[in-house]
């Protein structure tokens, strides 16, 4: 009888030892992915600033273009329109803090 009780402990030891292992290795497994996730996210992110880099880069050569053409009334109508949007983020950023 007192063999079979300590083959029991020994059974319930290892299994203990078993559980913490693969508790240990979820932990690990779910690390992984939240890494994965995040690197996923930063790409996404960097795609976008690329992208969005490329459109400034294209706006500003056609900005520059249309500056050189000596079109003087669409240059103050755009002046225009970015100092007004300047002065509307202004106002607002004002109001929300």
């Amino acid at each position: 009888m007192s063999e079979a009780y300590e083959r029991e402990r020994q059974n319930n030891d290892s299994l203990n030892s078993l559980s913490a292992k693969v508790s240990a290795l979820r932990s690990v497994t779910i690390d992984i992915y939240d890494n994965a996730r995040d690197q996923h996210v930063i790409d996404s992110t960097s795609d976008t600033f690329s992208t969005m880099a490329g459109s400034l880069k294209g706006s500003t050569r056609r900005l520059i273009t249309m500056a050189q053409s000596g079109n003087k009334v669409a240059v103050l109508k755009l002046a225009g329109i970015i100092i007004g949007v300047v002065v509307l983020l202004y106002c607002i950023y004002h109001l929300i803090f």
